[in-house]
């Protein structure tokens, strides 16, 4: 990737992105250096302004941010980091610098647990269980849930309602998960029929 760190003076912006739910943890900024470093140890490493060094996110609080992918912008003059955060990203102990609401990309971490729980095989796992069963047992429990919440749906107690609902919602990415398709490409379709 050829950034062009001549531009800026030697710096250029870094958005850091959870890999996980999108949201934007926070904005730094890099060398050259600070970029390869990061390149080599797949850890976020940036150039601190005001320590005027290079600085590993993480490095004390063992708070790293590992990164999963690296996209230049159009000018190659700002890099966007997906990354796995381990642990709050913000100094203060928030989730982000920005204080976003992080429950708006919960399904996103959702999706992940679920293909972390299958891929470790944990013989504990509710989900790990399902999955074993096969596709014809995890559409068949697909279609229960959607079933109780169309019952629930009649009723007024909107509580039920919107259990059966997280039911749904929770049994259809394990059924996504048998079919290695990702919720970005269910996304992906809705964005295509809203145009």
């Amino acid at each position: 990737m050829n950034i062009d760190f001549n531009k800026t003076n030697g710096l250029v912006p870094v958005i850091i992105q959870d890999c996980r739910n999108q949201h934007v943890l926070m904005l730094g900024y890099m060398n050259e250096e600070a970029y390869t470093k990061t390149l080599q140890e797949g850890k976020v490493t940036f150039f601190s302004r005001s320590k005027n060094r290079l600085w590993t996110k993480g490095e004390t609080s063992g708070n790293f941010l590992l990164v999963k992918d690296i996209l230049i912008d159009c000018d190659k003059d700002t890099i966007l980091i997906k990354a796995e955060p381990k642990g709050p990203t913000c100094h203060t102990g928030a989730t982000s610098c920005f204080n976003e609401d992080n429950a708006k990309g919960f399904l996103y971490e959702l999706q992940q647990t679920i293909a972390q729980r299958i891929d470790d095989n944990d013989e504990n796992s509710y989900t790990n269980k399902l999955f074993k069963c096969g596709i014809n047992k995890v559409a068949q429990k697909v279609g229960e849930e959607a079933v109780e919440l169309v019952i629930e749906a009649k009723d007024n107690d909107d509580e039920l309602f919107k259990n059966e609902a997280a039911d749904l919602l929770y049994h259809f990415l394990i059924l996504l998960r048998a079919k290695n398709i990702k919720l970005d490409d269910i996304e992906l379709i809705l964005k295509k029929r809203s145009k």
